[in-house]
C-alpha cells in the first residue's frame, strides 16, 4: 500500500513537472515570438525613419539648389540690367551732347538739300528743340535762305530734346534723327551684344 502511495506521489511530481515544464515552454515560446515581432516592428519604424529622413535630406537639398540657383539667375538679372540701364543712360548723353550747335549748323542743311533733291519737292519742314532753334535761327536763315524762300519751315518743339525731325510740313513723313530717336537705335542695337557677352562670361563662372 505504501509502495502504491509513493508511485501515486511520484506520478502526479512527474504529470506536475511535465506541465510545468510544457506551459514554462509555451510561456518562452509566445515570449520569444512577441520579442520578435517587437524587434522586426522597431526594426521597421527605424527603417522608415531613416529612409523619412533621407527623403526629407534630398527634399531639402534639391530646394536649397533651387534657391542657389534662381538667386543666381536673379543676380545675374539684376546685373545686366543695371548694366544694360549704364549703357542706355551713357548712349543718351553722348548722343544728346553729340548733337550739338556746331554739328546741326551743317548737318541740318544738307539733310534739307537731301530731302529735296531726292523727293524733288519743296516740301519740307525741319523741327528742332526749342534751343537749338532760336541759337541757330540766323546761322539757317543764311544757310538755307533759297529753301526757305520756297517755304522751308523751320519749327521748334518741346518734344524734341536734341537732334531734329525732318519731313513734310503737314508730318504725313518724315525721318526722326532726333537724339532719343538715335539714341534707341543704338541700345537697339548694343543691349543684345552686351547681353551675348554676359552670358559668356556666365559660362566661365
Amino acid at each position: 500500500m505504501d509502495v502504491q502511495l509513493q508511485e501515486l506521489v511520484n506520478k502526479i511530481k512527474k504529470d506536475g513537472v511535465e506541465a510545468a515544464e510544457a506551459k514554462a515552454a509555451e510561456i518562452v515560446a509566445k515570449a520569444e515570438e512577441k520579442a520578435a515581432a517587437i524587434q522586426a516592428a522597431a526594426k521597421k519604424e527605424a527603417d522608415d525613419i531613416v529612409k523619412k529622413a533621407e527623403s526629407e535630406s534630398a527634399r531639402f537639398e534639391q530646394a536649397a539648389v533651387s534657391a542657389i540657383r534662381q538667386a543666381g539667375r536673379n543676380l545675374l538679372i539684376s546685373f545686366r540690367d543695371g548694366i544694360g540701364a549704364e549703357l542706355d543712360a551713357l548712349i543718351r548723353s553722348e548722343t544728346s551732347s553729340a548733337y550739338n550747335a556746331a554739328v546741326l549748323k551743317d548737318l541740318v542743311p544738307a539733310a534739307v538739300r537731301g530731302w529735296i533733291a531726292n523727293t524733288g519737292s519743296d516740301d519740307v519742314a525741319v523741327i528742332l528743340s526749342p534751343s537749338d532753334a532760336k541759337t541757330l535761327e540766323s546761322e539757317f536763315a543764311a544757310a538755307l535762305k533759297a529753301e526757305i524762300a520756297k517755304g522751308l519751315e523751320i519749327k521748334a518743339d518741346q518734344g524734341v530734346a536734341g537732334g531734329f525731325r525732318i519731313g513734310t510740313r503737314d508730318g504725313a513723313s518724315y525721318y526722326d534723327f532726333s537724339a532719343e530717336s538715335v539714341a534707341d537705335l543704338f541700345s537697339a542695337y548694343l543691349n543684345p551684344r552686351v547681353a551675348a557677352v554676359l552670358r559668356e562670361a556666365a559660362k566661365e563662372l
